[in-house]
């Protein structure tokens, strides 16, 4: 089956590429090997000067990186740039201080001289999801390469384009061998590519179902595995909570992207105080919300990525309301071309209800009232996942506690939707996986934490 890469506000094929057999992945994974015997010889300010180069060549083309992120996936061309910005960001932020964060840590013991040393592991597989084409790899790439290792990437079928154009951006690095290598490799090569001696170590952005199956492929092999998973993040709305502040943010953390991102606010839990604004004044602004051509400067919301990704938003969407959910707001599929799914709000909601058990990839927002912030707390946990919580409070004393104390998530936010800081660590509990990107924790998950004593 070749990597199709299709346009989903025209739903046009854009070009289509073969997939590599089973001969290219043994020649890249090779060429891969030879280079990270090369690049873990290099030093920090030889890798940072060569994350910085790549930083520069995306910001030097951020127009057209962009583009390809919206003609591939229906990203708004706004959001997409946006995007392109923070993988640059993120690439200056390791080449800056990645030596500090794996600088060997002296222990005082019996020996003349003892302390933990940080060395690469090699080839890392990075499978990677269609959501953030760019910035899911960055993530991921930039800690891991400014590390030493090396990184193999196999892209989702449908954004091949930016894989590619990604790793491009790589090959301006003025070094002997590329550093991020592309495999366009079927689902069935995965099994064996992880299991290739070559590979050092797995990571993984999708699904909780695909990623057990990598989990279970990597601690066959005995290979180090990151996972990020799903995620149904809650949105605590406290009754002293600032509405003028909270709903703009709600309306932004379920929307933008067209509510495909793993830490999209997912299920907002407001207090009976508040419960009748909020959904009067969360309903009026996705209202206003304008869907249409992605390359619109103004459009807020983009065609989700497939057809088949739409189809399963409706059919949770429509079991909710065959099951009692009260729809204020669309949940409906437009005529006309393109994988839109308009704003969609719900109430009277139901815990066994598809659009709150399940993880809801677009525009739909469930609305659950509460009677304490307890309570609030108790529907928040109540789920499988635990990637990321929002609690609006002005009480900050009060949403601190509940974000380090109670909430059971990888990221708890106060006053600010949940996202991803090349600063800190990112990743989740329960069944949104585990292991971290990001951060000083991020860039530690992938090298060899090696004890060194002097006697």
């Amino acid at each position: 089956m070749p990597f199709i890469a299709r346009n989903p506000y025209t739903e046009e094929v854009i070009r289509t590429f073969r997939s590599h057999d089973r001969e290219a992945i043994e020649g890249r994974l090779a060429t891969a090997r030879s280079a990270f015997l090369r690049w873990r010889e290099t030093t920090f300010a030889e890798r940072g000067r060569a994350l910085r180069t790549v930083a520069q060549t995306l910001r030097d083309d951020l127009e057209n990186y962009a583009r390809l992120i919206t003609q591939e996936m229906g990203k708004p061309i706004k959001q997409a740039r946006a995007e392109i910005e923070k993988c640059a960001r993120a690439l200056d932020y390791f080449a800056e201080h990645a030596e500090n964060m794996l600088s060997p840590i002296e222990v005082e013991t019996d020996a003349q001289k003892s302390y933990v040393a940080f060395q690469p592991l090699g080839v890392l597989l990075a499978i990677m999801p269609w959501n953030f084409p760019f910035w899911q790899v960055v993530r991921f790439a930039a800690p891991a390469i400014a590390a030493g290792n090396v990184v193999a990437l196999k892209p989702a079928p449908n954004t091949p384009m930016c894989a590619l154009a990604l790793c491009e951006a790589f090959e301006s690095i003025d070094f002997d061998f590329p550093v991020l290598y592309t495999l366009l490799a079927e689902v069935e090569d995965i099994p064996d590519i992880i299991r290739h001696p070559v590979v050092a170590g797995v990571t993984f952005t999708g699904s909780t179902r695909a990623g057990r199956e990598v989990a279970k492929l990597a601690s066959e092999s005995l290979k180090k595995c990151v996972l990020e998973l799903g995620g149904s993040d809650p949105a605590m709305i406290l009754p002293d909570a600032n509405l003028d502040h909270a709903i703009p943010q709600c309306v932004q953390g379920r929307y933008q992207n067209a509510g495909q991102s793993c830490i999209a606010l997912k299920r907002f839990i407001v207090d009976d105080l508040l419960y009748s604004e909020f959904l009067e004044r969360f309903v009026e602004q996705s209202r206003i919300l304008l869907m249409g051509d992605p390359m619109d400067e103004e459009v807020d919301i983009g065609p989700l990525a497939r057809a088949d990704l739409r189809e399963n938003l409706h059919r949770q969407v429509q079991q909710s309301l065959e099951q009692g959910a009260v729809a204020h707001l669309g949940g409906k599929i437009p005529d006309g071309k393109g994988y839109f799914y308009p704003p969609t709000v719900l109430t009277n909601i139901a815990p066994d209800m598809p659009v709150w058990k399940e993880e809801t990839f677009g525009p739909v927002a469930p609305i659950f009232p509460v009677s304490s912030r307890y309570e609030a707390v108790q529907v928040a946990n109540a789920t499988d996942y635990g990637l990321g919580a929002t609690v609006f409070t002005e009480n900050l004393r009060l949403g601190e506690e509940l974000a380090r104390m109670r909430l059971e998530a990888g990221n708890c936010f106060v006053n600010q939707f949940v996202f991803s800081d090349p600063r800190l660590p990112f990743g989740g509990v329960k069944h949104s996986g585990f292991g971290r990107e990001l951060g000083l924790f991020g860039i530690r998950e992938f090298v060899n934490i090696k004890t060194v004593y002097v006697g």
